[in-house]
């Protein structure tokens, strides 16, 4: 039977989500605290990977197990044997082949940026002091619609087979005390939000005019787009999936 876990952490203890030799990952925690509550090894698949120190507010994985009697009580018990810096919302039972990350439709994230020292802020938003034009930003980040194939912006010596994207919203704006970059694909690759972030802060900061990602983006080039931002401004917000994920 086939089970889809809710959940959200704090990254800032770990590398990323995805296991990986001699580094502490969310998915390790997790598949130790679910094969130790239900004495059986318990392997899960994430909605997707996030780097080292990025933040999830909603996050999906899925693992096959048999029957669970009562599975809030198993989240209960979850949370409890869980670090304070990791928390299932729910856990349920969904169809045998349904799969977190394949089925996943499109994906949110969310850069959150303070320019007012704030030391409650240290480890979960990025600190630019100096004026930012946000219109302009905003200009050069309609732009990326207009797009699909975005290597420029993803990591050196990536392994993926396509670099096709499709952004479906991207756009800057201020919340309180922050501001706020919200972007929404149907998939992303390694690093690239942070790569457009550091990119679209320069032509905020009057280093390039807005269309000059026009020329980044066709260029092809992570070396012409701009240094990426700190992983700690990063937060995954939201994962959707077809009705049929969450009808079992």
């Amino acid at each position: 039977m086939r089970y889809f876990i809710q959940f959200s952490y704090f990254g800032k203890a770990y590398h990323g989500w995805q296991n990986q030799p001699n580094a502490i990952t969310v998915q390790q925690i997790l598949e130790e605290g679910l094969s130790t509550l239900l004495r059986s090894k318990i392997e899960t698949a994430g909605a997707g990977r996030t780097d080292t120190g990025v933040h999830a507010k909603q996050m999906f994985a899925h693992f096959d197990f048999g029957p669970i009697q009562d599975s809030i009580d198993l989240t209960r018990r979850l949370n409890g044997f869980l670090p304070p810096d990791i928390a299932v919302k729910s856990i349920f039972l969904t169809l045998p082949e349904a799969h977190a990350r394949f089925d996943a439709i499109e994906r949110t994230y969310e850069y959150w940026i303070v320019q007012d020292k704030n030391p409650f802020y240290i480890d979960s938003t990025h600190f630019i002091w100096s004026a930012l034009d946000l219109d302009a930003m905003n200009q050069a980040a309609s732009i990326l619609m207009e797009y699909e194939d975005f290597e420029c912006f993803s990591k050196s010596n990536t392994d993926v087979k396509t670099f096709l994207c499709k952004i479906k919203k991207a756009v800057w704006h201020r919340k309180d005390d922050k501001l706020i970059f919200t972007i929404t694909a149907d998939r992303f690759l390694r690093n690239m939000v942070r790569a457009i972030v550091g990119t679209l802060l320069e032509i905020g900061l009057g280093k390039n005019d807005p269309q000059k990602i026009r020329a980044i983006i066709e260029s092809k080039d992570r070396g012409e787009a701009g240094a990426s931002v700190p992983a700690k401004g990063l937060y995954l917000t939201k994962v959707l999936y077809p009705e049929k994920i969450f009808d079992e």
